[in-house]
């Protein structure tokens, strides 16, 4: 019966649901949108190889610090690599332990062609490998006489190698980095591309040859690596000990260095996220209100109008809440119809962000739940 009744005045029915299409459309193209770019960003901050861990003077990710923050950071002395090796002689508990920094981005050249000016050139320690879940494809990996030695030698990312060397191995010939030759001693396995982008496009020296070349006033970072998951907490403690003792930290004084895990940054990010998607939330309901009054409205011409029908009923007998039940469900069939077509067009829409990236498509199955449960409450109380 409500939905005869709604296919009985197609017009009226289809103007009162696209105000609750346009709000329910409006937030699950947002959070559709905000959910594959989430995903994504989750999958670049996931940079570190498993129970691993980053010792540096800045966060890893900004997201809502006030200029107080900022100015406390740049206040930090450098993470020098000195400390970097005393924490390497005093640490017991983890796996592996490297160190790094990224010097420069541009162009590499060799006999064969130049690469695009968008290659990232970092500077490493044997153990920033693992850490990073780099695994080796060809050649070897950087050695500690790498380190020592100050070498002229490097490992290619898979992309950069298959660029600029298409149609033979890379290992033993040479790449000229600002006008320096390197030899290529080893090739990564390939991680992929991520936001239309080549996460391996990069190439890796040794840490001592970068800090020759490019100076040494930078701060580093520190890699590392638990030995497992159970020692996890252990070993970031540890760290932290030996870290204050090292940079002469006081007792009582916050540390003047951060720790950074995979996990702290996803939930870091997830954190700013949240306000937005609240934001969001808030336009987007003005909008269900409006849809509500609405519904309102056309209830009230639908009960005025079927005057007659309601005496008939309760002439033979239909109780109140019996024909309360029927308007009732016309306005929560006319909410839910207008809903499932804005969560149809709101997940192709948000997805569209995805075809572009070249993303895996997203489906957020809570926020359609929710937009639908908004649309039945929207229906309830605007119709009764």
């Amino acid at each position: 019966m409500a939905f005869g009744a709604i296919a009985a005045h197609k017009l009226r029915s289809a103007l009162t649901l696209l105000g609750v299409l346009v709000g329910v459309f409006s937030i699950i193209v947002v959070m559709t949108a905000m959910r594959v770019m989430q995903a994504n960003i989750e999958r670049q901050l996931s940079s570190l190889g498993s129970e691993t861990f980053m010792v540096r003077k800045f966060p890893s990710a900004y997201f809502g610090y006030s200029s107080g923050d900022y100015e406390k950071y740049w206040r930090r002395k450098n993470l020098t690599l000195a400390q970097g090796k005393m924490l390497q002689e005093k640490i017991t508990l983890p796996a592996t332990i490297g160190i790094e920094s990224q010097f420069w981005s541009g162009e590499i050249k060799t006999r064969y062609k130049t690469s695009a000016p968008t290659v990232k050139l970092y500077g490493e320690t044997p153990g920033s490998f693992p850490a990073h879940n780099w695994s080796l494809a060809e050649g070897r990996l950087l050695v500690d006489a790498d380190v020592d030695g100050t070498r002229n030698v490097c490992v290619l990312g898979s992309g950069l190698a298959t660029n600029i060397f298409p149609n033979s191995s890379p290992v033993g010939e040479f790449i000229k980095i600002d006008g320096i030759n390197y030899t290529v001693v080893g090739v990564l396995e390939g991680k992929g591309g991520a936001m239309g982008g080549d996460q391996d496009n990069f190439a890796v020296v040794p840490l001592t040859t970068g800090l020759n070349r490019y100076g040494r006033w930078r701060s580093l970072n520190i890699l590392v690596q638990a030995p497992d998951r159970a020692s996890y907490d252990a070993t970031v403690e540890e760290v932290r000990g030996v870290m204050r003792s090292v940079r002469k930290v006081p007792p009582g004084k916050d540390d003047d260095f951060e720790i950074a895990s995979n996990n702290s940054m996803i939930d870091q990010f997830k954190k700013f996220t949240r306000n937005v998607r609240l934001g969001v939330a808030v336009v987007s309901s003005i909008a269900l209100l409006a849809a509500g009054i609405g519904i309102m409205n056309i209830m009230l011409v639908s009960v005025t109008e079927r005057t007659r029908e309601i005496g008939i009923r309760r002439a033979v007998g239909a109780k109140k809440r019996n024909i309360m039940t029927q308007f009732i469900l016309e306005a929560v069939a006319l909410c839910e119809v207008g809903g499932a077509i804005g969560v149809v067009l709101g997940i192709l829409g948000g997805n569209i962000l995805a075809l572009v990236l070249k993303l895996p498509p997203v489906i957020p199955v809570d926020w359609i739940i929710l937009g639908l449960a908004i649309c039945s409450v929207v229906g309830i109380v605007f119709g009764t």
